[in-house]
């Protein structure tokens, strides 16, 4: 008999942490959950954060100004990842093309601030100046409700009636699309 109770006192932790394994087992198991599973909600066309009287520069690899864009009043919505701006102004700087200036009664700019939508009163200016064989180029100026400015490609477009002017010329038409560096 003592030769049994010595064996089973030998072996009566390790069965009573099994028996204490299975019942933690059984509790969690069989215990209702507090909290529903999460269901991640859509996200909502809301702003996260807002800017007042602010400006956004960007600088290219050697670090020289590449853009500028500056506002009254900016708001960043998560969903697209867009920033839209209020009396939005624009310059952009370019050792091919110059400085052109825009301006806006409202934008709308992606992330890296590559593309620009500027909408109501739209105007880009790009000012005159000397290329580097000499010639003069004249300045141009593009009037419309709308212009899509994609800054790294020099392109500008619309779908509505456009206004060109360029030293004495003036242009007018229902749709444009301008690449600076094709010409």
């Amino acid at each position: 008999m003592r030769r049994i109770w010595d064996q089973l006192s030998i072996s009566l932790p390790l069965i009573l942490m099994a028996v204490l394994a299975m019942g933690s087992w059984w509790l969690v198991r069989s215990t209702p959950n507090l909290m529903p599973a999460s269901v991640e909600a859509a996200a909502r066309h809301e702003p996260d954060y807002f800017m007042r009287n602010f400006s956004i520069k960007t600088f290219d690899a050697q670090g020289r100004l590449k853009s500028e864009i500056s506002g009254d009043q900016a708001r960043h919505f998560p969903d697209t990842d867009t920033v839209e701006i209020d009396q939005v102004r624009m310059r952009s700087f370019s050792e091919q093309s110059g400085i052109s200036t825009a301006s806006a009664s409202q934008g709308v700019t992606n992330a890296d601030g590559s593309e620009v939508q500027l909408l109501g009163n739209a105007r880009v200016l790009r000012e005159a100046r000397t290329d580097a064989a000499g010639h003069h180029l004249p300045g141009g100026e593009f009037r419309s409700e709308f212009l899509h400015a994609y800054l790294n490609s020099e392109r500008l477009q619309t779908h509505k009636a456009v206004q060109l002017r360029r030293a004495d010329d003036q242009f007018t038409a229902d749709a444009m699309d301008f690449d600076n560096v094709e010409r």
